[in-house]
């Protein structure tokens, strides 16, 4: 213990008092005209004001980052103040409009937080990808090295199975500067957590390589197990479960002598001591926090298993309903009456000269972090020139143009970062790894470096770029987004690009859209997408990723068709990167082999930039039907074939069609928000001119592997009648042409389609 226990615990209770008072001021004393509770979570926030404590005002350093579990978001704010970090106008302004956010966030709250939570699970997993995040950065360049990277978070968590997913992850076994504490206060949302779970954590964290450390029992009940009769105390306490243990709290203490039955250890104390010796956890002792956490071995993982009561010092203490219960008027009046505080005047700072406001000065100057240099991202170009030919996908697209940035945009290429979760040969990224090599912490040796017949050389060194995980998605994405937050968070933009199958964007999704809310920004490529994925099965295919792709905040989505297109968008998205101002990007690339030549890309210089406009702009017309096109036949990605087709059929039938290919319609329904000035968030690559260069007035047939009502907008953006194709049922397994058949995505159907409207 390096700081004084008496003004420790002095600190300790006005955090108590704060965080109640933020929640209290939230519900109680500001104006709510529209009825709608404003909430907020007094109990869980006093559960963990020790540890906190603890934490910040004698263990922390400023190299040091915290994740704070959601619903303690009030304590953190009132350390904030205590430290001068947040102006006391805002201790009132809990959930309000421009005020203090429900739960911590790095890109909405004034106090910037490290870590955004309020996702459960996903936010105590996130220190574990900053630790890999910082890792790497500093490997590639100047970044210094960093301290712990800590999460805080509620034993209810540990249900959640992202917890599971990252603990086991074999890359997770080498972090040893992560420390987790879980606040073991008992209680979820709606009830006490059954039974005694905790021996079933520790052993699976033990089993993942973890240091298991615990923090059970305080200084008062310590003191009683050495007394004669002690362990039989122990032995009580340590038997019951959870239930029990919860009910003797609410239990009037003129009867817990006779409940806990343990024997004459018990008979020097009063009723009230028994009652807080049972409550003397060691959640809630500073001195054996502040001691377990320097007892931290620094070479693994650790978690620290800290006991507490949840509601500790409040009169909901203990109370299975408590999780969003809020105090009344006459009960906040007795808890400030308890502490020492003014309810009239809660927002009270601590006297300079006094032991706690002296406390107070030291730690924010121990915690204070140096300037962070702030690097731009390096110029990406818009294009790299190379010719493709003959028939080639999408997905095969993407590994050459990542090896072609090593040659042709090497400061770009040096910034990139891939990540796989155990498929990066079968997203086509080995040729990339085979000329960056994979990323590890630690140089490992290569027995098979001598094996000719490997596509993937696996050379594993600090210098490597691709990261490869183990197979969980959720692991993936929650890299991804600490990855692309190393622009702010370390001053040194990352690059990262996550390869992951199409159909699993969406177990994926959660991490990944909580990432882009949290500030980082990354490319996520999904691939083989839709049924044209047809001999894997109808598992294997996937129908509502366009919907994600179109409707995620601060993600561009592309589904090119075209080689080229590949290029110019994945440079695109490379682009808006690292920056203040950037977006993420999900490119939903296929497997099936299109004829280049299909593309009738321009030959001229003019015509050539003209058309990649169009394709970032999210659409160009493909071919033109002469002055009045019968019918318009709006296509997505690996369907141009059957686009082609079908209006060569319709002209042959006397019909002419004109043939659109979608490269984002993303970026389309962006700009039809932004023709009627209803565009929120980013305008980047709206572009409100692409209606009129690539539609004219006709009947519109809409194709896409995927749910087809991801086009159907378009019917009002032309103002004609839409008839829209794509998938509605669950695939199934077979060759191309049947399975296109069956969803009616073939050329038949689109000619049939087209005949309807027209007709």
């Amino acid at each position: 213990m390096l700081q004084p226990v008496e003004a420790l615990q002095e600190v300790e209770q006005r955090v108590l008092w704060l965080a109640t008072s933020i929640v209290h001021a939230a519900n109680a004393r500001r104006p709510n005209s529209s009825g709608v509770k404003v909430g907020g979570h007094q109990a869980s926030s006093a559960s963990i004001v020790s540890i906190m404590t603890a934490l910040w005002f004698d263990t922390l350093t400023s190299a040091d980052r915290v994740s704070v579990k959601p619903h303690a978001s009030p304590v953190l704010h009132a350390i904030n103040f205590l430290l001068g970090r947040l102006d006391p106008s805002y201790l009132p302004r809990l959930r309000d409009f421009g005020g203090l956010q429900p739960y911590p966030s790095r890109t909405k709250d004034p106090d910037i937080p490290d870590y955004s939570t309020g996702s459960v699970g996903i936010g105590a997993t996130a220190p574990v990808w900053g630790a890999i995040a910082r890792r790497y950065a500093q490997a590639h360049f100047d970044v210094e090295a960093g301290g712990r990277q800590i999460s805080l978070l509620g034993d209810a968590e540990l249900d959640e199975g992202a917890i599971w997913e990252c603990v086991a992850d074999p890359m997770v076994q080498r972090l040893g500067e992560v420390l987790w504490v879980v606040d073991l206060n008992r209680q979820s949302l709606d009830r006490i957590v059954p039974d005694i779970a905790i021996t079933r954590w520790q052993g699976m964290f033990a089993a993942a390589g973890w240091q298991v450390l615990e923090v059970k029992y305080g200084k008062r009940l310590q003191e009683l197990f050495a007394c004669d009769g002690g362990e039989a105390l122990r032995a009580r306490i340590d038997g019951m479960g959870n239930e029990e243990y919860q009910w003797l709290l609410r239990s009037p203490a003129t009867d817990l002598r006779e409940r806990l039955a343990v024997g004459p250890v018990l008979e020097s104390l009063t009723d009230s001591e028994v009652a807080l010796a049972l409550r003397d956890l060691g959640g809630h002792d500073l001195v054996e926090l502040s001691r377990t956490f320097r007892e931290v071995d620094n070479t693994r993982p650790t978690v620290v298993f800290a006991y507490t009561v949840k509601g500790r010092g409040l009169p909901v203490e203990g109370h299975p309903a408590n999780h969003s219960a809020l105090l009344s008027e006459g009960q906040y009046a007795a808890l400030a009456a308890t502490l020492g505080s003014d309810p009239d005047d809660p927002w009270c700072a601590f006297a300079a000269d006094s032991a706690a406001g002296r406390l107070c000065a030291d730690t924010a100057a121990r915690l204070a972090r140096p300037k962070m240099p702030e690097t731009e991202p390096p110029p990406v170009p818009v294009e790299l020139g190379r010719s493709y030919k003959g028939e080639q996908s999408t997905q095969a697209t993407l590994g050459r143009v990542l090896t072609d940035l090593t040659r042709d945009a090497p400061e770009v290429a040096a910034r990139v970062v891939t990540v796989s979760p155990d498929v990066a040969s079968s997203t086509n990224t080995g040729g990339w790894i085979n000329k960056v090599g994979v990323w590890s912490p630690q140089d490992r040796h290569d027995w098979f470096a001598e094996d000719g017949d490997r596509l993937v050389r696996w050379r594993e060194t600090s210098a490597g770029q691709h990261i490869e995980l183990g197979i969980a998605e959720v692991n993936l994405v929650g890299l991804l987004g600490e990855l692309g937050a190393t622009w702010s968070q370390l001053g040194q933009p990352l690059l990262p690009i996550g390869t992951v199958y199409d159909p699993f964007v969406g177990r994926a999704l959660e991490p990944w859209v909580f990432g882009t809310y949290a500030g980082g920004q990354s490319i996520l490529v999904g691939t083989p997408s839709g049924v044209t994925l047809a001999p894997e099965g109808g598992a294997h295919q996937s129908i509502t990723t366009p919907s994600i792709g179109l409707e995620t905040p601060g993600v561009t989505c592309f589904e090119p068709a075209f080689a080229v297109e590949v290029e110019w968008c994945l440079l695109d998205a490379l682009s808006r990167l690292g920056r203040p101002d950037g977006e993420s990007a999900y490119l939903r690339l296929t497997t099936r082999p299109v004829d280049q030549s299909l593309a009738r890309l321009p030959t001229d210089e003019a015509g050539r930039a003209a058309r990649r406009r169009d394709v970032l702009a999210g659409a160009y017309r493909l071919s033109t039907a002469g002055s009045e096109p019968a019918v318009t036949v709006a296509v997505v990605g690996a369907l141009v074939p059957e686009a082609l087709e079908a209006a060569a059929e319709l002209d042959r039938l006397g019909f002419a069609a004109d043939v659109v290919v979608v490269t984002s319609y993303d970026r389309l329904w962006r700009a039809a928000q932004s023709r009627r000035g209803l565009l929120a968030g980013s305008s980047y690559g709206v572009d409100d001119g692409v209606f009129a260069r690539t539609f004219r007035a006709s009947p519109l047939v809409t194709l896409i592997d995927g749910h087809p009502h991801t086009l159907a907008f378009l019917g009002n953006e032309t103002g004609a009648p839409v008839s829209s194709l794509g998938v509605s049922a669950f695939g199934q397994g077979g060759g191309l042409a049947d399975v296109y058949r069956h969803h009616r995505l073939d050329a038949r159907s689109v000619v049939e389609a087209a005949l309807d409207l027209v007709d």
